[in-house]
């Protein structure tokens, strides 16, 4: 029998791991009895009483299994280790809010049934703020138009991954994983469900604007060259116009010596244009910088505090020790 792997990671979801995990199991069951399961919950640090709960729904099935993370370690590698831990044949990864709908589950089965190694879902349409959505959908075609690597528009990370696939990612070794840009980049041929985002079941997004601000930049860093391309050509426009206007003004002097008073205004219009430029490209520069240092430290995914069930068997016995 095979078995399917559902991966939650959570943050702060004290009032939605419960409802998840009766909703993903129900679905399993009812819809896909010829399969085993096991449902991991990879917590990210919180501070509500989420890891309380999660204790609680590992005492009473041993099916249910949970990660506590030392500490934050971010919206990317935490989820992306979670994947490198489960031990069944596929991973489904799904948020605890609700957003990416159980119904899913057995679409992405059915898909994987067919031999996809990878089933991703794709948001057609959003019941969260319709000007988020409108900004993403910004997003999402800027980076496909500036990428060398095909990326994915409203693809959040929700879908089905094959063991063979889980293998590539263990081998990638990648310690600031994106793997939305793995899966366009990397991945096996995929099929992708539509699906319309719903509204949280409860809670509040922990998704503020820095952290959205992080996902782009690591996406734009890992699969443009755009930034660094556009300085060089900024960079050499703003000299040949800087140089440009200089000699319009050296011939116009020379030309009207005593009638063209030159004045402080050219010099210092310049000077604050290429100024504010400068310091806006150090900028781009230095989040190409930061990922580099990133990868370079090669510091670990997650450290963790506990696992609860890791070493029940299919069976739901334990081992001795």
């Amino acid at each position: 029998m095979k078995t399917i792997s559902v991966l939650i990671p959570c943050y702060n979801e004290e009032e939605n791991v419960e409802p998840i995990s009766r909703a993903v199991i129900e679905t399993l069951t009812r819809d896909l009895p010829e399969y085993d399961y096991e449902l991991v919950f990879i917590d990210n640090d919180s501070s509500d009483q989420t890891r309380p709960i999660l204790r609680r729904l590992c005492a009473s099935n041993p099916k249910i299994k949970a990660i506590f993370n030392a500490r934050n370690f971010g919206q990317f590698n935490s989820p992306y280790y979670g994947m490198l831990q489960v031990s069944g044949d596929c991973v489904i990864e799904m948020v605890a809010d609700f957003q990416d709908p159980v119904e899913l589950i057995p679409q992405y089965v059915h898909a994987w049934e067919e031999g996809y190694k990878i089933v991703i879902g794709i948001k057609t349409s959003s019941r969260e703020n319709r000007l988020m959505y409108a900004l993403r959908s910004l997003y999402y075609k800027m980076v496909k138009k500036l990428s060398d690597v095909e990326q994915i528009e409203h693809f959040t990370g929700s879908g089905l991954y094959d063991r063979d696939f889980i293998e590539i990612l263990r081998g990638l070794d990648d310690p600031t994983p994106f793997l939305r840009g793995i899966v366009a980049e990397l991945g096996y041929r995929r099929k992708e469900i539509p699906y319309e985002q719903p509204r949280r079941r409860a809670g509040k997004t922990h998704n503020n604007f820095y952290r959205l601000y992080d996902a782009a930049m690591l996406s734009i860093t890992s699969y443009t060259k755009a930034g660094l391309r556009f300085a060089t050509f900024l960079g050499a426009v703003s000299c040949v116009c800087s140089v440009a206007i200089a000699l319009v003004y050296l011939v116009m002097k020379l030309i009207w010596w005593d009638r063209f008073p030159a004045g402080t205004a050219p010099m210092l219009i310049g000077m604050l244009f290429l100024g504010s430029v400068q310091i806006f490209f150090i900028g781009m520069v230095g989040e190409y910088v930061l990922s580099i240092n990133q990868r370079v430290m090669h510091r670990p995914l997650v450290i963790e505090e506990e696992r609860l069930n890791f070493d029940t068997k299919k069976d739901g016995t334990t081992d001795e020790v």
